[in-house]
């Protein structure tokens, strides 16, 4: 397989098109090997647009999801990031390369020690991973300028919200299969927040998180 073109194939052929268009962001795609966050038993799936299976039942979500929060997220270099699922390291990255310091929760230890050896392999110094529920988030290192949860929840915690600066942006993929859409929160002040639905989408559950009520007749 020919890495470089399979590379460029997938951000021109998978994420473009879907309507991912920050030069910053295709850039960081073209440079960050996501290659070396796979398995290696998958590597040769690295760039296909489908979701990569990890240890513990978990996976990567597919490339242009990835990308589409990451450019939703709209990061700056100054900015303080929290990642609820590590998973393989490579959102917290792309995370880390685009702002200041990134604190990465993963609940599943194998997946943790994964993510944090693949950062270090990467050279990326100013991401930390730590096996801890992410649904409780960071209180400790709050609040923080943006928020992001690498897989889907029922509903956003409020605790995760009210660990976002004012002005800050929490990006998750909500609601309950076959009907998932990913969301921007931004906070607008001490009490309040505004959401927009984003696109439609559907990726495995974050461990930890409380699932809807079902109804049953």
């Amino acid at each position: 397989m020919n890495i470089e073109q399979a590379r460029f194939n997938m951000i021109e052929q998978q994420i473009r098109p879907w309507d991912v268009l920050d030069p910053a962001v295709l850039s960081l795609l073209a440079v960050v090997k996501r290659e070396d966050f796979v398995p290696p038993a998958y590597r040769a799936m690295a760039f296909m647009d489908t979701e990569i299976p990890l240890p513990d039942g978990q996976c990567m979500l597919a490339p242009r999801v990835e990308a589409r929060l990451l450019q939703e997220l709209q990061l700056q270099r100054h900015e303080s990031v929290l990642e609820i699922g590590a998973g393989s390291g490579f959102m917290a990255a792309l995370l880390a390369h685009r702002s200041r310091q990134v604190l990465s929760l993963e609940i599943h230890p194998a997946l943790a020690q994964m993510a944090q050896d693949n950062l270090r392999g990467a050279a990326v110094m100013n991401a930390t991973v730590r096996c801890a529920d992410g649904s409780l988030g960071a209180a400790g290192e709050a609040p923080f300028d943006a928020i992001v949860l690498s897989g889907s929840v029922a509903a956003v915690p409020q605790a995760l919200l009210e660990q976002l600066k004012v002005g800050g942006r929490l990006v998750a993929i909500v609601g309950d299969e076959p009907v998932m859409r990913a969301r921007l929160y931004r906070r607008a002040d001490a009490a309040s927040w505004s959401q927009v639905d984003l696109f439609d989408t559907v990726a495995p559950r974050l461990r930890g998180f409380p699932e809807s009520e079902r109804f049953s007749f």
